[in-house]
C-alpha cells in the first residue's frame, strides 16, 4: 500500500528553494498539477520565508473543452487564494508530431515566462519517470535519452524544478480525493493509439502484475545511466562556442576532422547542453551529422527540432534565432524610444555625442526590411554599394539578412540595424538648430542560452 503524502513530504524541496524570486506552478488541472498546487499552496501558507506563488495555465486550444478547462484552473486558483495566468499557444504540426510540437509550445511560453531567480514546478511524477525510459528505449535512445528526467535544470532566465518524482501516480490521486479536490480528465488520455497511453494502459500493468516493484528498479536503472552520460560528458571535449557577426551562438565545425561518428555526436550533443537545450534523438542527431559530412562549403544543412534550429554557415553549425513576427506591419521608431521586435531583437535611438544621425524631436524613423536591390554606403565608406554586397561582406548570416532593420526618412536610408550608420544629409558632426545627434541601438534577439 502506497504511503499517505501531505505538503510535509516536499518540505525539504520546497525549502531548498525558498530564496527564489517567485514560484510559478504549471497547472494543467490534471491529477498531477492539481495535487502539485495544493501542496505548495499549503506548505507556503505555513512558511514565513515562501516567495509569492503564481500558477501557469497553457491553454493549447487543441479540444473543444480547451476554454472549460482554462475556466475551471482559473475557478481553483481563486479557491486557493493563488494569481493565475492563462497563455494561448499556437502549435505548429512538424514532423514529429502533433504532442511533441504542443510539447514544444509550452515549453517555450514557460521560458517567455521566467525571470531571473524564478522557479518554474512541474507535477511530473515517478510513473512519468518509468514511462519516459520505456517509450525512449523503443525508439532506440542512448545513454543520455535513457537517463533519468532531471530534477532540475535551467528554463528561461529562470530554473524549472520536479518535486514529484519520488512520488507515484497512486499517491497524488489519493491525496487529491483525500482533499476533495476537482481535477480535469483529458479524454486523450484514453487514446491507446498514443504510444505514451498504451504503455500506460496495456503494458505496464502486466508488468507490475510480474514485478511489483518495477517503478523503483527501472528508476534506479535510469539513476545509473544518468551518471553513466555524465562520465562520457566530462570525456567529451567540447569546442569553445563561436558567434557569428550578430552574437548567434555555434559549435565550430573542426570538431568533424578529428572524431568519428560517435564521438562527433557527442560533441553536438555535449554542446547542446552547454546551451541548455535539450538534445534530441540519437537517430536524428546522426542524420545531421551525416548531411554535414557530405554538405559542400557552400551547402546549409539544418537541424529543426520543432524547440529550435540548427543551421551550417561557412565553418560552424549555429543556433538560429526565434522566428520573426509579423514584419509587413508599418512601424516607426522615435528619439528616445524603445521597441521589441519578435525575431528581431530591441531597437532604440538613444543620444550620442556627434558624429550622429541629427534628428528634431518630433521625427520618426521608418522601419524598413530588406526587399532586394536597395543600395547603402555605410559612414566613412567611400563607396555606395548593393546592401546584399555589404552583408556579404561583414560576414552577416544569411538568416539575418531579410530581417535586419532598415530605418528610413523620407525615403532616404539613415541606418542599417545599429551595424552601420549610413552616409546621407541627417549624418555628421553637426545639424540644424532644433536637431540633436542620435545613434541607432540594435540588440539582436539571438537565440539559446549565450548573450
Amino acid at each position: 500500500m502506497s504511503k499517505a503524502i501531505s505538503s510535509k513530504t516536499l518540505a525539504p524541496s520546497l525549502a531548498a528553494h525558498s530564496d527564489a524570486s517567485r514560484w510559478l506552478i504549471a497547472f494543467s488541472g490534471g491529477v498531477d498539477s492539481t495535487a502539485l498546487l495544493h501542496l505548495v499552496s499549503t506548505w507556503s501558507k505555513g512558511s514565513s520565508d515562501s516567495p509569492p506563488i503564481t500558477a501557469l495555465h497553457i491553454n493549447h486550444g487543441l479540444h473543444a473543452q480547451s476554454a472549460e478547462w482554462e475556466n475551471h484552473c482559473a475557478w481553483i486558483c481563486r479557491f486557493l487564494d493563488i494569481p493565475f495566468r492563462a497563455l494561448q499557444a499556437v502549435v505548429e504540426p512538424d514532423g514529429a508530431g502533433l504532442e511533441a510540437a504542443a510539447r514544444s509550445a509550452r515549453y517555450a511560453l514557460f521560458a517567455s515566462q521566467m525571470e531571473a531567480g524564478d522557479v518554474l514546478f512541474l507535477g511530473h511524477h515517478q510513473d512519468d519517470q518509468v514511462e519516459t525510459f520505456f517509450l525512449r528505449l523503443l525508439r532506440g535512445a542512448g545513454v543520455d535519452g535513457l537517463g533519468a528526467m532531471p530534477r532540475q535544470r535551467p528554463l528561461g532566465k529562470g530554473v524549472l524544478y520536479r518535486p514529484l518524482l519520488e512520488l507515484s501516480r497512486v499517491q497524488l490521486e489519493a491525496y487529491v480525493a483525500a482533499q476533495g479536490l476537482r481535477c480535469i480528465d483529458d479524454p486523450s488520455n484514453q487514446d491507446r493509439s498514443l504510444d505514451r497511453n498504451f504503455l500506460r494502459g496495456e503494458v505496464l500493468p502486466l508488468v507490475e502484475q510480474r514485478w511489483p516493484g518495477y517503478r523503483k528498479t527501472v528508476t534506479r536503472a535510469s539513476e545509473h545511466l544518468t551518471r553513466a552520460a555524465g562520465v562520457l560528458e566530462q570525456a567529451v571535449e567540447v569546442p569553445e562556442t563561436c558567434f557569428s557577426a550578430l552574437g548567434d551562438p555555434g559549435l565550430p565545425l573542426g570538431f568533424l576532422a578529428e572524431t568519428d561518428d560517435a564521438g562527433a555526436v557527442q560533441v553536438i550533443r555535449g554542446w547542446l547542453r552547454l546551451c541548455s537545450l535539450q538534445a534530441p534523438d540519437q537517430s536524428v542527431v546522426e542524420e545531421f551529422l551525416r548531411q554535414l559530412r557530405k554538405a559542400g562549403r557552400s551547402a546549409r544543412p539544418m537541424l529543426n527540432t520543432g524547440s529550435f534550429r540548427l543551421q551550417r554557415y561557412r565553418d560552424a553549425i549555429y543556433l538560429l534565432p526565434p522566428a520573426a513576427g509579423n514584419l509587413d506591419q508599418t512601424m516607426t521608431l522615435a528619439p528616445g524610444e524603445v521597441v521589441d521586435i519578435e525575431g528581431v531583437g530591441r531597437l532604440a535611438l538613444r543620444r550620442c555625442d556627434p558624429p550622429g544621425i541629427w534628428l528634431a524631436a518630433d521625427e520618426e524613423l521608418e522601419l524598413r526590411w530588406r526587399g532586394g536591390g536597395e543600395r547603402a554606403r555605410p559612414a566613412g565608406r567611400r563607396r555606395n554599394a548593393d546592401l546584399k554586397k555589404w552583408q556579404q561582406e561583414e560576414v552577416i548570416p544569411p538568416w539575418w539578412r531579410d530581417r535586419m532593420p532598415l530605418l528610413y526618412l523620407e525615403n532616404q536610408l539613415l541606418a542599417v540595424g545599429g551595424l552601420w550608420p549610413c552616409q546621407s544629409s541627417r549624418w555628421g558632426e553637426a545639424g540644424e538648430e532644433a536637431e540633436a545627434p542620435w545613434e541607432v541601438v540594435w540588440e539582436p534577439a539571438v537565440g539559446g542560452g549565450f548573450d
